[in-house]
This record gives structure tokens, C-alpha cells and sequence, in this order.
């Protein structure tokens, strides 16, 4: 019986291949912990980060106006009894960017009087869903949405004021201050604290699937263009909050509409 002998130059091609395997395998492991790391990063840090960052901010715009005594808002027209308010311009993508971001200070407003772009002006609050957060003036991600923001699309009306009030927020991560809209039913109420008065929206429809361009849900009087079953035909005063649908994906929005049921002033 012969012995197969096991040449030199065989030992050596195998402990090529072992050095191949186990290099590849940590190189394997490496990326593996590096894309765990950015997922960590994404769904748990830039959470909490924003979070805490909105919550920070509120609790300034209500010192803030807790020491003025103003009661002028910023654009926002209080006792606004008329006027059909808004052109209604931009699109329903909640990611958009809308222009120069030139700062974030409450107090910060334009020449017309309208708050400056990126500024903190308005506290929205949703009891269902447990939400407190500021809103800001834009849809930019870097200045508004990623701190964990509600965005208040260009164009669209100010609080109170006859036209269509319109917000954008994340779903999913950067605070994801809109991540369980999709819970709001018809009949809960929402309110948007600006420096001088509160003012009360009931919801009164949801739209839970429509295109991210479908730009007719931020009309003066919204209404769906992908959906037209879906919006209103008259004149009001209308809030309306949109996100990405399904959650982790940007393909569709989900819409929720609220109209104007009381307005106090604030204190």
C-alpha cells in the first residue's frame, strides 16, 4: 500500500487559503460591526440626540414668552377674520429642502414679518400621541427636521389665519416627532402655541397612503390630486401634517388634516 506523500509547495497553497479565509472573514466581521454601529447611530442616537434638542427648545420659546410682554406674533395674524391666505406653492415631501436657513432663533423674523427661515416660532402639542415639539419655519432638513423639528412648509398660511396651516416631520429617526400619526383619529385635537395665543385644530381626516408630490394636500384648500376623494371644497381654516408611509421608507405620505375650532389668547 503506498503512502500519497504531501508535497512542500501543497502545505504552502493551503496556508494561503486559510490566510485568505480567516483574513476574509475578519474583514467580514469588521464591516458587519461597523454597520451595526451606523444603524445604532441612526435609529438610537440621532433620536435622543434631537429629542433632547427639541425639548430644550420649548422649554426656551415658553421662558421666552413667558418674560415678554408683547403679544404680537410673527406672522401670525391672531385676530385674522378673513382672507383666503396662502398660495399654497411647494410640494407635500416632507425631506424638501425650502431655501436659505439662516438661523434658528425664536425672535428671528423677515422683513414682511413673517419668521425668518429655520426660526423656532410655534409649539405644537398632540395629546393622543403625547407630543410637544417646536415648529420651525422651513422644510430644510439640516436646520429643522433633523433637530427633531415640525417644519412649517413656505408658502402655506400661518396659524389661525383663513388658508391651510401646514407642517412636515420626520417618522423615523432625528427625533421622529411624527412616527405614530398614522394613530390620529378623526375628533382628537391638536394645538399650536405661538408667542401670543393658543389655538385649537380638531382632526377631521386622514389620508393614509398618497405620492410624495402630491402637492394639492398643502393647498389653501387641500385637497389630494393622486386621491381626489380626499380633501376639502370651501374656504377654512385648515392644519395639516405630513410624513413619510410606510415608517423607514420615503415612498408615500401620510396626511392628517385638522381644522380650526378655538383660539385663546395664550397665559
Amino acid at each position: 500500500m503506498r503512502i500519497p506523500l504531501v508535497q512542500h509547495s501543497t502545505r504552502r497553497r493551503r496556508a494561503r487559503i486559510r490566510r485568505v479565509l480567516f483574513g476574509g472573514a475578519e474583514l467580514l466581521v469588521t464591516a458587519g460591526m461597523l454597520v451595526l454601529l451606523l444603524v445604532a447611530h441612526q435609529l438610537w442616537w440621532t433620536n435622543r440626540e434631537a429629542k433632547e434638542g427639541a425639548e430644550r427648545r420649548v422649554e426656551a420659546l415658553e421662558r421666552e414668552w413667558e418674560g415678554d410682554t408683547g403679544t404680537g406674533d410673527a406672522g401670525t395674524g391672531a385676530g385674522e377674520a378673513g382672507g383666503a391666505g396662502g398660495s399654497g406653492g411647494g410640494t407635500a415631501e416632507s425631506g424638501s429642502d425650502s431655501g436659505s436657513e439662516s438661523g434658528s432663533g425664536s425672535g428671528s423674523v423677515q422683513s414682511g414679518g413673517a419668521p425668518a427661515s429655520s426660526a423656532t416660532y410655534a409649539i405644537l402639542t398632540v395629546p393622543r400621541l403625547g407630543l410637544r415639539v417646536p415648529v420651525a419655519e422651513g422644510t430644510g432638513k439640516q436646520k429643522v427636521l433633523n433637530k427633531g423639528y415640525v417644519g412649517h412648509y413656505p408658502h402655506t398660511q400661518q396659524p389661525g389665519r383663513t388658508g391651510n396651516f401646514a407642517l412636515a416631520g420626520h417618522r423615523n429617526t432625528h427625533g421622529e416627532p411624527f412616527r405614530y400619526l398614522d394613530r390620529l383619529k378623526k375628533g382628537d385635537t391638536i394645538t399650536v402655541e405661538t408667542r401670543s395665543t393658543r389655538y385649537t385644530y380638531t382632526v377631521d381626516a386622514v389620508l393614509p397612503r398618497t405620492s410624495p408630490r402630491d402637492s394639492g394636500v398643502i393647498q389653501p384648500v387641500p385637497r389630494s390630486l393622486t386621491r381626489p376623494s380626499y380633501g376639502y371644497d370651501a374656504p377654512g381654516r385648515y392644519l395639516t401634517l405630513t410624513t413619510c408611509t410606510p415608517e423607514y421608507t420615503s415612498r408615500y405620505r401620510l396626511v392628517v388634516w385638522g381644522k380650526l375650532t378655538a383660539a385663546r389668547p395664550r397665559g
